[in-house]
């Protein structure tokens, strides 16, 4: 799952040819009609039962021979956006092919009538710095990828808003947000199989936007070794930029995970894992995945940079909706004038329908420092379709700032580990967990809050506490847990309770193996 390298453009894997969806979409030959996602998956459809054919780059040698400084040295020339001329809401830049982006994917534009333009590679669209490279020799080499602009932050600016590059890697930002995690559209074997496979977008349509568009159609089709699928895009941008994503998924052969609505972020350390020698207090691009159940039940999972790489997972009978959530929004916490990770995206996916049954998965790997994406998370339907067989799959993702996705009731502002003035027992963990929201807004100063603490059999309960924080009007949790066999993990679920009632989310940590 780790993507090395350039965090900001993701390697992508294989090419594919030209596609024709049919004989009627030929440009400029018979009738016209409406191009949806049911022509892209009829090609999936195909692709999938027929064996995979990887592609092989053609990539001119004085490209591979690129460096990151030289390939950063290439950039498109923004009055060369297409739409730009017609002053259309929405423009498109693209990707040069070099370093880490080796295989081109074709790119089209589809008019109001469903006529398909494929959109060539312009060398003269490209400001080449002061690389002394040959284009008049390369011929139509295409693209790498390509952004979307919109204005989102003043009405004279369009904004950079989605970038869509490598893989089936994509990411998006609402007003005054700063590029951070990226999703996926599918991920495959990411743990449990013989290693993972990365499917890619090798084509994309993008419809054409009116005079007045406040939303981006964007259509692609993806494959791998054992999965075809077609996507539909819809892109909101905003406050929060909304995309309401509709996907169609054939497998070719056994996968081992199947996971949908993958997200990829990056957590190095934080207020719940500090630094010992960086002068910033916390580092990452999200803090906590946020888990909704259909049984009612909220979730927060603090993020960790662990040892070596650990894989958890919530199993339930139905899914309310997942994220990757960057609450700590306090420039204080980060101190990182240039990073700004306190702009850091969150997003939030909802499904749209009954998924069923299956789990919601978490993968942390360890990573020496911040140029590395090393947590994912995504869904894992409990039934997989059979080879041949469609996994029709529908979900609204919002990539969100300071207004965000919250529980019902209260949720965790901070997650705090370590000693105060009592030194631990040997194998005692301390939490320090700090509460806000509605439900304990309304609850008088002294009331009676009970803070519910369960371990698996490897922990042993040694103390907890709630009570409320003076200070700033929170409530504030502290737990001690002892591990009783060191090399074995923990699973804690605590909450807040007055009577009866459960006023929060459920924070939840796993001590891993020492």
């Amino acid at each position: 799952m780790r993507i090395t390298g350039y965090r900001r453009n993701r390697p992508t894997t294989h090419a594919l040819g030209w596609l024709l969806v049919g004989a009627a979409l030929l440009v400029g030959t018979g009738p016209t009609y409406a191009f949806d996602l049911g022509d892209i998956a009829s090609r999936a459809q195909q692709l999938a039962s027929k064996p995979y054919r990887a592609g092989t780059s053609t990539l001119p040698a004085d490209l591979k021979a690129l460096s990151y400084d030289q390939y950063r040295d290439i950039r498109f020339k923004p009055d060369h956006a297409l739409w730009r001329k017609d002053k259309l809401p929405f423009e498109l830049m693209f990707f040069h092919l070099g370093k880490f982006q080796v295989q081109p994917v074709r790119i089209n534009e589809v008019d109001a009538q469903g006529e398909i333009k494929p959109l060539a590679f312009q060398r003269d669209d490209f400001d080449y710095g002061k690389n002394k490279l040959s284009p008049g020799t390369w011929g139509d080499v295409g693209y790498a990828g390509f952004r979307a602009h919109y204005p989102i932050n003043a009405a004279a600016y369009k904004d950079e808003v989605i970038v869509f590059l490598g893989a089936s890697y994509f990411r998006a930002i609402g007003a005054d947000q700063h590029y951070g995690l990226s999703a996926r559209g599918l991920a495959i074997d990411t743990v449990g199989g013989k290693g993972e496979e990365f499917p890619r977008f090798s084509e994309f349509w993008i419809e054409r936007p009116n005079a007045n568009a406040t939303s981006l159609v964007v259509y692609a089709l993806m494959e791998s070794q054992r999965a075809t699928g077609a996507y539909r895009f819809e892109v909101k941008p905003g406050a929060e930029t909304v995309t309401e994503v509709t996907s169609q998924i054939y497998l070719r052969g056994p996968v081992a995970t199947l996971g949908i609505a993958p997200l990829t972020t990056m957590f190095m350390f934080g207020e719940n894992q500090p630094h010992r020698t960086d002068f910033r207090p916390e580092v990452h691009d999200s803090d906590g995945l946020m888990v909704a159940t259909g049984e009612g039940e909220w979730l927060w999972r603090p993020l960790i940079n662990p040892r070596q790489t650990l894989t958890t997972s919530f199993a339930m009978k139905s899914l309310r909706g997942f994220g990757l959530m960057q609450r700590d929004r306090h420039f204080a916490s980060y101190e990182d004038v240039e990073a700004r990770y306190d702009r850091r995206p969150s997003v939030w996916i909802t499904p749209r329908g009954d998924w069923g049954p299956g789990r919601v998965e978490l993968v942390q790997l360890h990573t020496p420092d911040e140029t590395h994406d090393n947590i994912v998370a995504y869904w894992v339907p409990d039934k997989v379709p059979a080879p041949g067989q469609p996994l029709s799959l529908s979900y609204q993702m919002r990539w969100q700032g300071q207004q965000q996705q919250r529980p019902p009731g209260a949720w965790v502002t901070q997650s705090r580990v370590g000693r105060g003035f009592d030194a631990l027992a040997p194998n005692e963990h301390q939490y320090v967990v700090d509460f806000t929201g509605p439900s304990l807004d309304a609850l008088p100063a002294d009331a009676v809050v009970k803070a519910v603490l369960t371990a698996n059999a490897n922990g042993e309960i040694v103390e907890r506490n709630a009570y409320r924080n003076e200070a700033n009007g929170t409530w504030r949790m502290t737990l001690r847990v002892k591990q009783r066999q060191a090399a074995q993990p923990v699973e804690l679920r605590a909450f807040l309770q007055h009577g009866k009632d459960t006023l929060s989310e459920t924070w939840t940590h796993v001590i891993p193996p020492q």
